[in-house]
């Protein structure tokens, strides 16, 4: 019975030290890892591509949004669910129709590859690196 309530407060003193978290870790940020596709390389050409291309007009410098287009600089997601990056490569790649844009406000659709800027495959990892580190500062 002594080795039990021992035990015991070692697990409740290791829990204090942590911050109070309990053993399945609820009540703690879960730390997303980094993609291993987002390098610093990536993401200085990724912000390049998008505040000098066609993305910025839309989404706004930096991706604080605009009229015709939803803030990327924050974890709310207005086409995607999670905000991975493979969704938001996804996204890109394959753009949104106009008919399936859920904020009926904005009266364009987002064009696949970046639309007229038509991106290569390297350019739109690009960008999904920058778009990724926006949202998850």
């Amino acid at each position: 019975m002594r080795r039990l309530a021992f035990v015991s407060l070692l697990f409740v003193a290791a829990a204090c030290r942590s911050g109070g978290a309990s053993a399945t870790g609820a009540g703690t940020a879960a730390k997303i890892a980094t993609p291993p596709e987002v390098t610093p390389a990536a993401v200085t050409l990724g912000d390049s591509l998008f505040n000098n291309g066609g993305c910025m007009r839309c989404h706004g410098a930096k991706g604080v949004g605009a009229a015709n287009g939803p803030v990327l600089a924050d974890s709310q997601w207005d086409q995607l669910t999670t905000g991975s990056f493979e969704e938001i490569r996804a996204i890109i790649v394959s753009g949104v129709p106009k008919e399936k844009i859920k904020v009926t406000t904005r009266p364009n659709a987002m064009g696949p590859r970046g639309g007229r800027m038509n991106l290569n495959d390297a350019q739109i990892t690009a960008v999904a690196a920058y778009v990724w580190t926006l949202s998850h500062k």
